[in-house]
């Protein structure tokens, strides 16, 4: 009873810190304006609220995350509201609705290729599939979650969907795959100091270790999770850890102890609207009454167990979401055949674009040649001109020399004629100076003579 009051205190802790940090975004929540920060602590304390199994108050701030997030064109906030509803109706048992709401979180997500958020969507279709025991579909889709937090290459996410697919091979018997993905998670999550995921792997090794029915083991890994999980005040996971230990002890015919951990889970699903564990909760109590014999007890918790088993695997529920796995199957098929034809469609404008650029860079080039021959034929033509107008200056020049020739020779034919008369003259003059010397001489030889 000490060990029971004790986590009943640190549970109401752990609600008062809660509390605490609810207060202080509704007081950032109260002055924001309607912009991405608004939008995030919209989700933000959706998320806190739904831990608390405050559903209402969660569903409430995820609605209008999602409103102003369209208003916006804000599609991560819209896509993070949509998954904030999808997980109020996990915790309610309302897998259709969860389905309906991861669905259109997962479309939001694809529309700005966000592979980390289109995992984790993955993610929670699995978990869904799996609450309806159709563990291949929910391996299917673990599978498809691990490739996208590779792509992303987040660590902790890739632990995550290890101990998801581990899960998934546990449920269909196959331990040694179970453990081997385990494992693998507790490995990652020891690596980057993940308490919580810690908590998970220790709570998922110790399922497989019950089912080998080695109960030692899986009591002592059960422990392991539980004193993480009580430290860092994870309210989902104790409500988990109590039914386990509360299954095992009934197992182990410690009905004492399968009543006080049935009962811990009880109140602490209880609190925080986790209809799901609170149906595995009065299973466990009511498997320990009767084993001791106190019918009254174990007829009146089989019933709550039935009525909520009823309520969430109803046929209703299990056709609903058939229905919408086939509708998102189609939608998903005609998106990708509309997409092919658009991808054909840009194919062929592209094409006919690049037969428009050909047929524009022919057309110019011969336009270019066009313009071109034009120049060169007026070249020519002007080309043709100018000799005809050489050919005339290059006559006119010659006959103007003829003229000067024929002028040249006249002159010079009268230059010689003149030079000719000279020369006569002045044989003339030099034969009168020679006849006038003669005389002279004559005279003067015949006056000496006398």
């Amino acid at each position: 009873m000490k060990k029971h009051l004790f986590i009943l205190i640190l549970i109401a802790i752990s609600f008062f810190s809660v509390a605490q940090n609810l207060d202080s975004l509704n007081i950032v929540l109260k002055n924001a304006k309607d912009d991405t920060n608004k939008i995030n602590t919209l989700n933000k304390l959706s998320r806190q609220l739904n831990n608390t199994g405050e559903h209402e108050k969660s569903l409430k701030y995820a609605s209008e995350a999602i409103n102003i997030s369209i208003k916006l064109a804000f599609k991560k906030g819209e896509a993070n509201g949509y998954k904030n509803i999808g997980n109020i109706y996990i915790n309610q048992s309302n897998y259709p609705k969860a389905f309906e709401y991861y669905l259109q979180s997962l479309k939001a997500f694809e529309d700005i290729g966000d592979n980390q958020g289109i995992g984790k969507c993955y993610g929670n279709l699995g978990n869904i599939s799996q609450y309806q025991k159709d563990y291949n579909k929910s391996l299917e889709y673990y599978l498809k979650s691990l490739k996208y937090f590779e792509e992303v290459g987040d660590k902790q996410l890739i632990a995550a969907s290890y101990s998801n697919i581990g899960e998934a091979y546990r449920k269909q018997s196959m331990f040694s795959k179970a453990l081997d993905y385990d494992l693998k998670s507790l490995k990652i999550r020891q690596e980057i100091g993940d308490k919580q995921g810690i908590g998970n792997c220790y709570n998922n090794i110790g399922i497989i270790y019950k089912y080998k029915g080695d109960y030692v083991k899986a009591l002592d890994c059960y422990l392991k999770a539980l004193k993480i999980r009580e430290e860092i005040k994870d309210k989902q996971g104790l409500g988990g850890c109590f039914n386990d230990m509360a299954e095992l002890y009934n197992k182990t015919l410690n009905y004492k102890l399968a009543l006080h951990y049935g009962y811990l889970g009880l109140h602490i699903n209880k609190e925080i609207g986790n209809i799901e564990q609170e149906r595995i909760s009065y299973e466990s109590i009511a498997t320990a009454y009767a084993k001791t014999n106190q019918y009254k007890e174990a007829y009146d918790n089989y019933v709550l167990f039935k009525s909520l088993t009823d309520s969430i695997f109803s046929a209703d529920n299990i056709k609903r979401i058939g229905d919408l796995k086939t509708e998102y199957e189609v939608q998903k098929k005609e998106a990708e055949l509309k997409a092919k034809a658009y991808a054909q469609e840009v194919i062929v404008v592209e094409e006919e674009k690049r037969q428009q650029l050909v047929t524009y860079a022919v057309a110019g080039l011969l336009l270019l040649v066009i313009i071109f021959a034009i120049f060169i034929f007026n070249r020519f033509k002007i080309t043709q001109k100018q000799n005809i107008v050489i050919e005339e200056q290059k006559k006119v020049v010659e006959d103007q020399k003829i003229l000067v020739d024929k002028a040249y020779e006249k002159l010079h034919q009268k230059n010689k004629e003149v030079v000719d008369s000279i020369h006569y003259a002045k044989r003339i003059q030099n034969a009168l100076i020679t006849s006038e010397k003669y005389i002279e001489n004559a005279f003067n030889k015949l006056m000496k003579n006398k």
